[in-house]
């Protein structure tokens, strides 16, 4: 039986308040008797219907928060693979280098977020998606790419 904690569910409800795109929980793994989990979860692009990104991050259980203490912080790594789930139709995005959130999920309490970035690629006709920990101070080098080639459809 998984335990969710009120830190964590206040600030998963924060997120899901101010993420550019919600995501949907379709698969939770469990990984020890601590009650550590891989969570999966679905994220549709907000701007480009027909594709789809499946999310999966580590989620520490309150037994390995008790023992380990740093409480109110998960890893940040995570893995990400996005497909074509439909005809595609591009919106308006950002089309820089930085590219544009298409969702984010708080990691800690204050300052770690989960992000997906979008990046057209085009040159390539090609979407890029990354995910990636963004903190305030201590950035991390933990990321995970998957691209959405578009053969021409949608992209203006």
């Amino acid at each position: 039986m998984k335990i969710l904690n009120i830190p964590t569910a206040a600030f998963c409800l924060s997120a899901v308040l101010t993420a550019p795109a919600s995501a949907e929980v379709v698969g939770n793994v469990d990984v020890d008797w601590l009650g550590n989990d891989i969570v999966v979860e679905a994220v549709a692009d907000p701007e480009v219907k027909g594709v789809t990104c499946h999310l999966a991050y580590f989620e520490r259980g309150l037994i390995d928060r008790l023992q380990k203490g740093n409480w109110f912080e998960d890893p940040s790594n995570s893995s990400i693979s996005c497909r074509q789930t439909g005809p595609i139709e591009i919106g308006d995005i950002d089309r820089g280098d930085e590219g544009e959130d298409v969702f984010s999920e708080r990691r800690s309490i204050i300052f770690k977020t989960l992000r997906v970035k979008r990046i057209f690629d085009e040159a390539n006709q090609t979407l890029i998606y990354i995910s990636h920990a963004r903190d305030v101070q201590n950035g991390s080098a933990k990321m995970s790419m998957s691209t959405v080639p578009l053969f021409g459809a949608g992209a203006d």
